[in-house]
């Protein structure tokens, strides 16, 4: 596995706790605890709280078909969070199976949710985050997922969920907006295809991006703040008064 981080030695005790009901997000959090267990031994009871709260969440990709022509992804991730009792530093792990996590994605998602902890008025040095990627095989690369995973983890931690047919595509940027990124139009295309209700986009289009249409019954919420974004993606605020100096 591979794993970036600010401080400390890594995850302890967890034990996986699905937040969302379902088979699959059961055999997802079933996956992730047979990975997180190898790099459990060893660990005393006092270096984490003795439980982890999972999420299976869905991001959006482009890749390339064997004719070389770009097309949308949508790709599925765990993601495990745990509050430790020390404050040694937040920690992130990014396993290597079944899927990868390239080096600009790791750097990316860290980033995220240490900006997410911030706009959220939290503090990160107590959190142990593990990621899976779930297609054996495919490496997940890019920063587009970040906003998806950041806001995640913040949701974690504030005790909030994120409906598997909702998915942000962008990044945060340190001023607090949702940052562009491009091949939105065949995203959102990958998006509709898998039935998923509800796209969050920034409303900054890249100096790259064309022009892209509206999928037929797909909602697409264009934002221009990481706190609507975090609203659109859990109906929740991200922080009180982060959200009425917004409106």
């Amino acid at each position: 596995m591979d794993r970036r981080k600010t401080a400390g030695t890594g995850p302890a005790v967890v034990d996986v706790r699905p937040t969302r009901p379902g088979r699959r997000l059961a055999r997802a959090a079933a996956l992730l605890a047979a990975l997180l267990v190898p790099a459990l031994a060893g660990a005393t009871p006092s270096q984490t709280e003795p439980a982890s709260k999972v999420q299976l969440i869905r991001i959006l990709a482009t890749t390339l078909t064997q004719s070389h022509d770009a097309v949308g992804a949508v790709t599925e991730l765990v993601v495990a969070f745990a509050q430790r009792a020390d404050e040694r530093g937040i920690e992130v792990t990014f396993h290597t199976q079944p899927g990868r996590f390239s080096i600009s994605a790791q750097t990316e998602v860290l980033s995220a949710i240490v900006r997410a902890a911030q706009l959220a008025r939290l503090n990160p040095d107590s959190w142990t985050v593990s990621l899976a990627a779930l297609t054996p095989g495919r490496t997940v690369s890019g920063g587009s997922l970040s906003a998806m995973v950041g806001l995640t983890v913040a949701a974690l931690a504030k005790g909030d969920s994120v409906p598997t047919d909702r998915v942000i595509t962008g990044t945060i940027a340190p001023d607090g907006h949702l940052g562009p990124v491009e091949g939105i139009g065949l995203k959102l295309e990958a998006a509709q295809k898998k039935h998923l209700q509800r796209v969050i986009v920034p409303d900054q289009v890249a100096v790259t991006e064309g022009d892209w249409r509206n999928p037929f019954l797909l909602h697409v919420s264009p934002v221009d703040t990481v706190g609507k974004a975090y609203e659109a993606l859990t109906d929740h605020p991200l922080h009180e008064m982060i959200y009425r100096e917004e409106d």
